[in-house]
């Protein structure tokens, strides 16, 4: 009985802790993101430690470069050389050569003039075209032209274009009036038209983007403008376009874009537009502007790879919360346990001591007695003889 009373806790412990080294992982790991959840760094850090290798870099590489997205390709190289990942020799030279300006110059060309004239941006160069002609008025005069005839027309027009076109106008003033002080939200503004038009923009992006224009500008007082742009009134139609932004209600919104504007001049205008279709909402860019300032070229390789987790926790924190709880009920199981093992373990110890203590005693009184007996003994002989 007194064995099975010990090995019943020492059982618990050894159980206690073989489950507390099987949870230690995945809570220290919970504690970790945690601790970095709103730090959009430390997240890209933890997610490309946990999947990027060799074999991942080079896989990747090579699906960009078949893309023909040299961009990405060399993002992925950075990547590989900061976290000393070795990559072929053979595949850097390939990176090389797709991003050399000989291979690059016919390209950017059509793309730079394309984006100019268009507003579309499949790349650097057609996005410095976009930024070019926003800058200079004529980029959004085309939107608000282009989507204001669809909408007079009773056509479907797209009115998210529409209101940042709007927008855009009102921040190039700011731009002209501050010489310059708000040029990345200018640009911002060019890389949100640019992510809508070209479908890279995210549903949870648009949804918080149009809520925040309905805020900032009068529907009914630009639909009017527009109307009257569409029968050859420009000068009234410019007037309802300014009065239809206010102007005050935009701070939030000049934020936002002021972070893809960031971004862009961090890591690129592919890397703004890749965040544009990841992000949810202010916040996330936010976090991805933070993530561009750190991080520069590698950006986009970063956001390929990670996905949201490069900005957001990938596991909610009620999950993480409850590996950390696991991980301190099997520690306080193994240390529960362990005590009340060490505590019968004593209990036994002073127990057999005390009956060792008990058994001398009465060996001792034995002797004794005996010895007394002994010498009545042979008192008793004397006296008869």
């Amino acid at each position: 009985m007194t064995t099975a009373r010990i090995a019943l806790p020492l059982a618990l412990a050894v159980a206690s802790a073989s489950a507390a080294l099987a949870v230690a992982p995945s809570a220290f790991e919970a504690h970790v993101l945690l601790a970095a959840q709103d730090d959009p760094v430390a997240l890209a850090d933890h997610a490309v430690a946990r999947s990027f290798d060799a074999a991942v870099a080079a896989r990747e590489i090579d699906a960009a470069l078949a893309a023909g997205d040299a961009d990405l390709a060399r993002s992925f190289l950075e990547l590989a050389r900061e976290q000393d990942v070795l990559v072929d020799p053979a595949l850097v030279e390939k990176v090389a050569l797709a991003n050399a300006g000989v291979a690059t110059a016919k390209r950017s060309l059509g793309s730079f003039a394309r984006g100019l004239i268009v507003g579309e941006a499949e790349d650097v160069s057609g996005f410095a075209g976009t930024a070019v002609g926003d800058l200079f008025v004529l980029g959004d005069v085309r939107d608000v032209v282009r989507e204001g005839a669809r909408l007079a027309a009773g056509g479907e027009a797209d009115e998210l274009v529409l209101g940042l076109a709007c927008v855009g106008l009102a921040v190039t003033a700011a731009t002209y009036a501050t010489l310059g002080v708000g040029v990345p939200a200018r640009v911002g503004l060019t890389a949100i038209k640019a992510a809508r038009q070209t479908g890279r923009l995210g549903a949870g992006m648009a949804a918080w983007i149009g809520h925040s224009l309905r805020e900032v500008i009068d529907w009914t007082i630009l639909k009017r403008a527009v109307s009257r742009a569409a029968v050859a009134e420009p000068a009234a139609a410019a007037r309802g376009i300014r009065e239809a932004v206010r102007v005050e209600k935009a701070q939030s919104l000049v934020r936002f874009v002021g972070d893809v504007g960031r971004v862009q001049a961090s890591a690129g205008g592919r890397a703004a537009l890749d965040g544009l279709r990841l992000a949810e909402g202010s916040r996330d860019m936010s976090k991805v502007a933070r993530l561009a300032a750190a991080k520069g070229g590698k950006t986009r390789a970063i956001l390929k790879l990670a996905g949201r987790g490069a900005i957001v926790l990938a596991v909610g924190a009620f999950d993480l919360a409850t590996w950390l709880l696991w991980a301190l009920l099997t520690l306080f199981a193994f240390v529960s346990s362990l005590k009340r093992a060490t505590e019968r373990i004593t209990e036994r110890y002073c127990a057999r001591r005390k009956r060792r203590r008990a058994r001398r005693a009465r060996y001792a009184r034995s002797s004794t007695l005996q010895g007394a007996h002994g010498a009545d003994c042979a008192v008793a002989a004397g006296s008869v003889w």
